[in-house]
């Protein structure tokens, strides 16, 4: 019987996952990164109790400061928008899923993500719900031995699951919010950890409008409260060696090229330029038909259609058809 180390958080999600990969012969073991709350340690505890598999419970606090926290709160200071799951899924919770898998001698990994794994290859899950877009930076030799048993489901088909197993967290809420910062109020978060940058300027079209609060508070592609002679404005571009954040009418939000750092290619680096799709979200509705030119560590993508506001510190994404090729980090 092949092991696998699931991630398991007790979730409806990973409670699924354990009894579809018990129903498909797996010997499944279940490992709970610990970093949350009592509350979310006693679902996942009792749960596993429940489907019949044994859990590791390891403490990731130090851990998830180092590689995720840190990064997270440099990363806003710096003007970005980061986002914290790419940044964690290589780094930490895959590192740590293999590193038990190792120990115990297991063939697999799995997670709960909305995606498939096949072969090496990843591929989008279901379009109502596919979590593709936030695994592109998994490292190769983690993709390997990943399987994904939702990625043939949509969320309501897994909760109907859920019931048929009578399972206990069957109707548990989906967390929504960072792991980290539970209560949602990242602004405090980040005043505990560092020194926030005081107000500074508005600057629309080379002139100074007014006064924002903080960097720290606003994100690329977000309006700005009012009108300014009557018309809607909207971030840019956030400065933080000047401290200013630019302002630009909707339409002038779009671009149609986009440059990735630190691109994490999911194939062989191409030697010429190759035909895609791209997004720069983690959004449904915006993946426009691309061709991308990689240039060292760095990939240049340019749009069939201009992208909306694409941010520094968010992830590129290319896709051939539902294949992630690959992601990297927007500058």
């Amino acid at each position: 019987m092949k092991k696998v180390v699931l991630g398991f958080s007790g979730g409806v999600d990973s409670a699924v996952c354990a009894r579809l990969l018990k129903d498909e012969g797996f010997e499944v073991h279940g490992l709970y990164m610990d970093n949350t709350d009592e509350t979310a340690h006693a679902d996942a505890v009792n749960t596993a109790e429940f489907i019949g598999i044994p859990l590791e419970v390891r403490d990731v606090h130090p851990e998830l400061d180092e590689r995720v926290c840190s990064r997270f709160a440099e990363s806003y200071l710096r003007g970005e928008t980061p986002n914290p799951c790419i940044i964690c899924n290589p780094t930490l919770k895959f590192k740590t899923l293999l590193d038990f898998a190792n120990e115990i001698g297991a063939d697999n990994i799995a997670t709960g993500h909305y995606a498939r794994a096949e072969n090496g290859i990843l591929y989008k899950g279901m379009p109502s719900n596919d979590q593709s877009y936030m695994l592109c930076r998994i490292r190769r030799e983690q993709l390997d031995r990943l399987t994904l048993p939702l990625g043939r489901f949509e969320k309501t088909q897994v909760r109907r699951l859920a019931e048929s197993f009578e399972l206990p967290v069957a109707h548990k809420p989906d967390s929504m919010e960072i792991c980290f910062i539970p209560d949602k109020d990242y602004i405090s978060w980040l005043a505990a950890r560092a020194e926030l940058p005081p107000a500074g300027n508005f600057v629309f079209h080379g002139e100074v409008i007014g006064r924002h609060e903080g960097i720290y508070r606003y994100t690329v592609g977000q309006r700005r409260p009012g009108l300014y002679n009557e018309r809607k404005l909207y971030i840019s571009a956030i400065n933080a060696e000047t401290n200013e954040i630019e302002l630009a009418l909707w339409e002038e939000l779009f671009k149609t090229e986009v440059t990735a750092r630190d691109f994490n290619w999911l194939c062989d680096v191409p030697e010429k330029p190759v035909r895609a799709t791209v997004r720069v979200r983690h959004t449904k509705w915006e993946n426009p038909p691309c061709t991308a030119y990689a240039e060292g560590d760095k990939v240049r993508i340019v749009c069939d259609e201009p992208v909306r506001a694409p941010a520094r510190g968010q992830s590129a994404v290319l896709y051939d058809g539902s294949r992630v090729l690959g992601g990297g980090f927007i500058v």
